[in-house]
């Protein structure tokens, strides 16, 4: 996943007094709750993957009940005027056990702030995203060498979308669309076909043409392969544009998801 990060943006008015809470350092990543305004479904093509994340520690920070009398340490050098002390609570330890630490903020300039990148990230994690819904090749497709053969996908909002969800976290709306932008076919005689959409159906009109989107012509037969077919795989691109809701911080970043797909190829039998 590539993520592209902004700089530290002030996203809510004061610390986040519940929920759960990742990272300890510069930015605070909260999780995400459940508002996902997909629409429509898709179906999950087989062999379809999906992108692995690796998930921070998880946090809580709270306002210190009762605070600390002005000469506590925890003030560290400073006072009431600039604002309370706060405890963060991130299961890190040994084994996961509790690490607490403090700082003092004002409920504004001092306060942990949310990445909205990573917001969009469990966004996306909502959309359940999969790899392409291979329509053509078809794996009781009868497809010959030197014919022509049309690649092409069914679009839904998981299998290709676009697929619009948001996701809230420490205050901040993240709105993310996610839509397939490339699918690149690895057809398994050695090479590679990639395509800048779903592919056009094929109808008997068209004959022998070449697809004018995205097409391959097998050059040999595939009696040598694993079960007599070749190994397709079809690869897509995401690309997920994200803006925070109301304005303000805006990227884009890229997810990958595979399918695979077996096509049988054969020689033009001529009787005489």
């Amino acid at each position: 996943m590539v993520v592209s990060l902004v700089s530290p943006v002030q996203a809510f008015a004061g610390p986040p007094t519940d929920g759960s809470c990742s990272g300890a350092g510069k930015w605070v990543v909260c999780e995400a709750d459940d508002d996902s305004t997909t629409s429509g479904s898709g179906t999950k093509p087989a062999g379809s993957g999906s992108g692995t994340s690796t998930k921070e520690p998880v946090c809580t920070v709270k306002k210190m009940d009762p605070q600390p009398p002005a000469d506590s340490m925890f003030w560290e050098g400073k006072s009431s005027k600039d604002g309370a002390v706060y405890v963060r609570t991130c299961q890190n330890g040994p084994d996961g056990a509790p690490v607490n630490s403090t700082f003092v903020a004002n409920g504004a300039a001092g306060a942990p702030v949310v990445d909205p990148a990573v917001v969009a990230q469990q966004a996306v994690a909502k959309m359940k995203l999969v790899g392409p819904d291979v329509a053509s090749p078809r794996a009781a497709g009868k497809y010959i060498v030197g014919v022509p053969m049309w690649m092409w996908v069914n679009k839904s909002p998981t299998t290709y979308g676009p697929n619009i969800t948001s996701a809230t976290a420490g205050g901040v709306t993240v709105i993310a669309t996610a839509e397939v932008t490339k699918i690149a076919w690895k057809m398994g005689d050695g090479s590679t076909v990639t395509c800048n959409g779903a592919g056009t159906p094929y109808t008997s009109f068209y004959g022998r043409q070449e697809s004018p989107t995205c097409g391959h012509t097998y050059t040999r037969t595939s009696a040598s392969q694993s079960g007599s077919k070749y190994a397709v795989t079809a690869t897509a691109t995401w690309t997920v544009d994200w803006q925070v809701n109301g304005g303000g911080a805006a990227g884009q970043f890229t997810e990958i998801r595979q399918s695979q797909a077996e096509v049988a190829i054969g020689e033009l039998q001529v009787v005489g």
